[in-house]
């Protein structure tokens, strides 16, 4: 029997903003969400359509340490702050957009002064030259944690060669970050629709992979970003950790119903 790899922890963030545009088939307005094409090298969902994030590392457990360097963090244990930190940290590095407020402040860093850190410090972070914990304490940034919804929870079918332990969480895009690639790990990318991603992924335009695919329908659903928020918060959160199966055409993932993707057995093909 082969071994089951033990997941890596993970976070990612939705970034949300009101799109500036109506539907026209339905006069409905729609939210945009922040994705980035996956580096085809990346040995890990490699030419997808993701949100951006990535694993939990070391460093982010030592800004736990410094609670003057995040805020909201009461009644959180260092599991939950980590996945939080290491959610914001990762979206900074992947996209320049940081949620973070000048320390005394109650208002989230500007877009000019933003991108002034990002000039800064966000190739160095990526490469490793520096940690987050020295960005935050020579910047003088506090990281806003309250700014996260916790969203969903997804785990890493067992057999798979590399698996994941992954927080998803919504945020509002502070205003003026329009974030951007970091042409290392990510090729492209785009403020999309749930509908147009989901358009993309049907036509070939988009790869989209199966839990990026489910979160998409079901932010579909939230006409403004305040609504998307608000209908999360306080929402009860179960683990996915999907079941799968061969079956003749492809392969099959069974998911627990109550978790609310609208249904509980899907068909993914062949390709996944």
């Amino acid at each position: 029997m082969a071994e089951i790899v033990t997941p890596r922890l993970a976070s990612t963030i939705l970034l949300l903003r009101d799109a500036a545009r109506q539907v026209d088939v339905d006069s409905r307005n729609e939210i945009e969400v922040f994705m980035m094409v996956r580096h085809y090298k990346i040995d890990f969902s490699s030419g997808a359509l993701v949100f951006p994030g990535g694993s939990v590392d070391k460093g982010d457990r030592e800004i736990i340490a410094n609670p003057a360097l995040y805020s909201a963090g009461e009644g959180l244990d260092e599991s939950a702050l980590s996945f939080r930190i290491g959610a914001i940290r990762e979206t900074f590095e992947e996209s320049g957009i940081l949620l973070a407020r000048p320390k005394g402040s109650s208002e989230l860093v500007d877009a000019a002064r933003a991108r002034e850190i990002e000039l800064a410090h966000r190739s160095l972070l990526c490469e490793s030259k520096t940690s987050f914990l020295n960005v935050l304490a020579e910047t003088g940034m506090v990281l806003a944690l309250d700014e996260l919804v916790p969203y969903a929870h997804w785990i890493t079918p067992e057999g798979m060669p590399k698996r994941f332990d992954t927080w998803f969480f919504l945020a509002a895009a502070p205003p003026e970050q329009l974030g951007t690639h970091d042409g290392r790990e990510s090729t492209d990318s785009i403020w999309v629709s749930p509908r147009e991603a989901l358009e993309g992924g049907e036509s070939g335009r988009f790869k989209l992979p199966f839990p990026t695919t489910r979160n998409l329908i079901r932010l579909g659903k939230q006409a403004s970003v305040s609504q998307a928020l608000e209908d999360s918060r306080g929402r009860s959160i179960v683990t996915v950790m999907p079941i799968m199966t061969k079956t003749a055409t492809g392969r099959q993932l069974r998911i627990p119903l109550e978790a609310g993707y609208d249904g509980e057995v899907f068909e993914v093909g062949a390709a996944g």
